[in-house]
């Protein structure tokens, strides 16, 4: 680790590692969790080990067509699984915005990763290194307005996911009365992951790839 990127880039695979082993947990061994969570569980899983190596060289490996068609069909999945639920259907679909935003970023970041063929270190005149390939808000140097600000829109609306994730009150598991707060007794530190995940998916939106 040879600069201050690469001591984020590896907080930022440890922060993801642990939220796919934490998901991946309670998606496979947690009791009585329905269908519809244990597909959720393991949709978080798998993009979380995506995110932990995307960072590093291992991460050019990463099928980016397939990639990003599972994660737009799983950004899709999030909010309309919610559809299906009668009573308190709006709340129930901004509960699974932050996942379903997490997923487009991480569509979206493949899409770039994959999508550009720019070499990390160009050289200048005299074989002295240029600026690096990638700037915040556009992975790539000379990347377009659209491009910027779908990237800028993500990375706010995650920031806001994080926050409000991270800020919501831990669930009283006495007085588990009602289906979202038995679902929070299941999986009580869910929201805690959710505003971690959120706010690691903007940091690497913002970071050169």
């Amino acid at each position: 680790m040879d600069t201050p990127v690469d001591v984020v880039r590896s907080m930022l695979t440890l922060l993801f590692a642990l939220v796919a082993v934490h998901a991946l947990w309670h998606g496979v061994m947690s009791p009585g969790t329905g269908r519809r969570d244990r597909v959720d569980h393991l949709l978080h899983s798998a993009m979380s080990v995506a995110m932990a190596v995307m960072p590093w060289s291992l991460g050019r490996s990463l099928p980016g067509p397939a990639m990003t068609v599972l994660c737009t069909v799983a950004a899709l999945w999030f909010p309309l699984t919610a559809l299906r639920r009668t009573a308190n259907r709006v709340a129930e679909i901004a509960g699974r915005m932050p996942p379903a935003v997490g997923m487009a970023a991480m569509a979206w970041m493949l899409r770039s990763h994959h999508g550009r063929a720019v070499p990390s270190h160009p050289a200048a005149a005299g074989g002295v290194p240029a600026a690096h390939d990638t700037t915040a808000l556009g992975h790539a140097t000379g990347a377009s307005m659209p491009a910027a600000g779908i990237t800028g829109l993500l990375t706010v609306c995650l920031l806001a996911c994080s926050m409000w994730s991270l800020t919501r009150s831990m669930p009283s598991l006495r007085s588990a009365t009602g289906a979202a707060h038995r679902a929070a007794g299941t999986d009580p530190y869910g929201h805690v992951r959710d505003g971690a995940t959120a706010l690691g998916t903007a940091l690497m939106l913002l970071m050169p790839h």
